[in-house]
């Protein structure tokens, strides 16, 4: 697996070197981010108004920019990405009202997940399939999805351990400390912006068979063409297990154990660094369990028990239980994460990988843009602050079963089958 991070040119080596710096910031900003807002006076209704209104403006974001990144270019929609991040931070930095922090969120690019939104996920695995081999790039995916994992939480334990200290030494309140995160994510997002602007034209849809031409039709609208259909059968369904994502989404899991055991920031910084670390290393086994038993069986396989995981965590009956249930299934739930995109990237034509991995995620976005608003109606209850985890477990065991039984005689074009792996 090694071999797979020593092939990687320089423009391979700056995507991770962006993928962490996005990822830390997205991490931090998740921890406090439901605080934060709660603590400029919104309420639990209101901030899930917010983060749902923030997925679809980076919904919109994303499929303009990526639909458009091969004919434009990669590394011009990427920067243009960042400094919508960046202008995302600032804005929530200086206002408290509802309405500019909805605009805000709906123009820029804010990670409510701790995870990717906007651009950035799909333009990078075109200009990684574009450097790497198709026999390295699950490899590559792993390494990289544990890069994204590692990240985050860093940032997730940085932001616990500075909200803290600024409250101790600094003598800010908490909604201060909160803040100073967010100043953090708009600066990342500036630095994000000067990262890209160094990537060279190689990683770029360069000759003439890989541009995509505008044509005046929804489908060319997409930047599809004859891997269409595949590509909407599986942003359908990718769309169906962000859905349920989206009631588990890290900052409101990360408020929902402040509900129930009345837990810090600062404690939570530490559980969710520890919980990506468990999820980036499951990304390296992957590679190993997807030479074995395929792209697809080891999405299902992996994902299946993590599933039954989230449903146990509100059902335990202590913080210390809670934990345990929450890192084991994260010690297991991205296994099914690179060999995902590894098989988006595999099944479509090399000159649509921008745009299928941009349409699919922007499906996954969409998917999980609807959620918060109702689970901010569910924390509103204290009855029902436990459903989320219900309803996220059951629609993404759905999703399990539902891509298995369409896709399990789809193979990969590079995929040996399995009786010759054996």
């Amino acid at each position: 697996m090694l071999d797979a991070l020593r092939s990687l040119n320089v423009d391979g080596r700056l995507l991770f070197a962006t993928r962490f710096v996005r990822l830390f910031a997205y991490g931090a900003l998740s921890v406090v981010l439901v605080f934060y807002l709660v603590g400029l006076g919104l309420t639990a209704s209101q901030t899930g108004m917010l983060l749902t209104a923030t997925l679809v403006g980076d919904t919109l974001v994303s499929l303009y920019l990526t639909t458009r990144a091969d004919r434009i270019g990669r590394r011009r929609m990427l920067i243009v990405g960042a400094a919508l991040m960046a202008a995302a931070g600032v804005a929530f930095a200086i206002t408290t009202n509802v309405w500019l922090l909805i605009l805000a969120g709906t123009i820029g690019v804010i990670s409510p997940s701790g995870g990717e939104v906007g651009p950035f996920l799909p333009i990078e695995q075109a200009a990684l399939s574009h450097v790497v081999s198709g026999r390295a790039r699950t490899n590559v995916f792993a390494w990289y999805a544990l890069t994204g994992s590692l990240a985050t939480a860093f940032g997730s334990l940085t932001a616990g351990l500075l909200t803290r200290r600024l409250q101790d030494t600094a003598a800010l309140t908490p909604v201060g400390s909160y803040r100073a995160v967010v100043v953090v994510y708009a600066a990342l997002g500036l630095l994000l912006a000067l990262l890209f602007s160094r990537i060279s034209a190689a990683a770029e849809a360069s000759s003439a068979g890989e541009k995509v031409k505008f044509q005046a039709t929804l489908a060319h609208l997409s930047g599809l063409g004859p891997s269409r259909d595949v590509v909407l059968k599986l942003s359908g369904l990718f769309a169906l297990d962000s859905f349920g994502g989206g009631f588990v989404l890290q900052s409101f899991a990360a408020y929902w154990f402040h509900l129930r055991f009345g837990v810090n920031p600062e404690t939570l910084g530490g559980i969710f660094f520890a919980a990506n670390i468990l999820a980036g290393v499951s990304a390296l086994v992957a590679s190993r369990l997807a030479s074995r038993w395929g792209l697809l069986n080891t999405m299902v396989v992996t994902h299946l028990p993590s599933n039954i995981l989230l449903i146990l965590v509100p059902l335990m009956p202590n913080l210390s239980a809670a934990v345990v249930v929450l890192l084991v299934r994260f010690s297991i739930s991205q296994m099914d994460v690179p060999a995902r995109q590894s098989y988006v990237m595999a099944v479509v034509r090399p000159d649509e990988r921008s745009a299928a991995a941009g349409v699919t995620g922007v499906a996954r976005t969409l998917g999980a843009a609807v959620s918060p608003m109702l689970v901010g109606l569910l924390f509103a209850r204290p009855s029902l602050v436990n459903a989320p985890f219900f309803i996220a477990g059951t629609l993404k065991t759905a999703y399990d079963l539902l891509l298995y039984r369409a896709f399990s005689a789809v193979r990969p074009p590079d995929e040996p089958p399995l009786d010759a792996k054996a």
